[in-house]
């Protein structure tokens, strides 16, 4: 028979006492971890769809006839959710004409320098304020004509990751943007096709640009070794990174259903996912430029109606945009 002491008693209940504490706080521990775990998984979902638009203002610029371009973009949350807002209630500008010529479809994520506004030259002190509700959320973006958002191609380059923030060079000073032209006719001063639904047209452009900025050496070839180099590499810069080379990519601007192009288009918005078609991915390299400047593109439509293609020639620190109106029949 054992025989427990008052002392064992004693020591055995503390024991006890500490070890129920240990397992409160474990217990604790564990629930805490696991809402966490669920509402990181929780933002992650989020972020995929059902998330807000923002827009931005990105900037103005003297033009030659004494008028401004106020330029703006926007950040669709989303990592998938490409959504349709017509010009109307969750998507206008004010004062004035509530279409100014704003895009219907947004691409995921951040897109920067995606159009630009004319405004008189008496446009003074004004605001020009876009306002955009999806997913319950309204946001709006301010354009004015304030010193402070002033730009240049210097701005250009360092905002969509072509320099790093506040640097520059001579080649990167000596850039001219590409200059896009789409073939075809033209309707009243527009580039104008006609398809039907399923049946593909074809877009040719010609990109003409200076060769600036050069690629660096690593986007040409890669080795395997290089490429694991580039991965475990850490970041270098605390601005968004691009990678520098020219290429064309064309998406829908506007327009009631989907549009497919082949061959697959380079992203014009801020993909940093390795594996992304993206300048912004850390592995991307530049598509092959063909040797007449010529690109073949072409697109299907899932729906009738009139659809508006946007087309985007980027060298990496500049760009130049082309439309297409198509009118697809049933």
């Amino acid at each position: 028979m054992i025989t427990i002491t008052d002392n064992k008693k004693a020591l055995l209940g503390k024991n006890m006492q500490r070890y129920a504490k240990k397992k409160v706080k474990w217990l604790a521990g564990l629930i805490v971890f696991s809402i966490l775990g669920v509402q990181s998984a929780s933002a992650q979902l989020s972020y995929r769809s059902g998330a807000e638009i923002e827009p931005g203002y990105e900037g103005w610029r003297p033009n030659d006839d004494g008028t401004f371009s106020l330029i703006f973009g926007y950040m669709n949350e989303n990592w998938e959710e490409q959504p349709d807002i017509e010009v109307g209630d969750d998507n206008f500008f004010t004062p004035g004409v509530t279409d100014r010529g704003q895009p219907t479809h947004f691409l995921p994520r951040r897109n920067r320098f995606t159009f630009e506004v004319v405004v008189p030259a008496d446009w003074g002190d004004r605001e020009l304020v876009w306002t955009i509700t999806h997913n319950n959320e309204t946001n709006k973006a301010y354009g004015t004509l304030t010193t402070d958002y002033l730009i240049d191609n210097m701005v250009i380059a360092s905002e969509t990751g072509s320099l790093g923030a506040g640097t520059s060079s001579p080649e990167s000073r000596a850039n001219i943007a590409p200059v896009v032209s789409v073939q075809g006719e033209t309707v009243n001063g527009l580039i104008v096709r006609n398809a039907q639904v399923g049946e593909e047209i074809i877009l040719m452009t010609q990109v003409a640009d200076d060769g600036l900025p050069k690629p660096r050496g690593r986007t040409v070839s890669q080795t395997e070794t290089s490429i694991h180099d580039r991965m475990m590499r850490p970041p270098r810069r605390t601005t968004v990174g691009k990678t520098n080379g020219l290429f064309l990519s064309w998406n829908k601007f506007r327009g009631p259903g989907e549009v497919s192009f082949e061959p697959a288009q380079v992203k014009p918005w801020e993909d940093t996912r390795t594996s992304a078609n993206s300048p912004w991915g850390a592995l991307w390299v530049p598509p092959a430029i063909p040797d007449d400047g010529m690109y073949e593109v072409r697109a299907t439509f899932s729906e009738p109606g009139e659809y508006i293609l946007w087309a985007r020639g980027d060298d990496g620190g500049l760009f130049h945009d082309q439309y297409v109106t198509v009118n697809v029949a049933p």
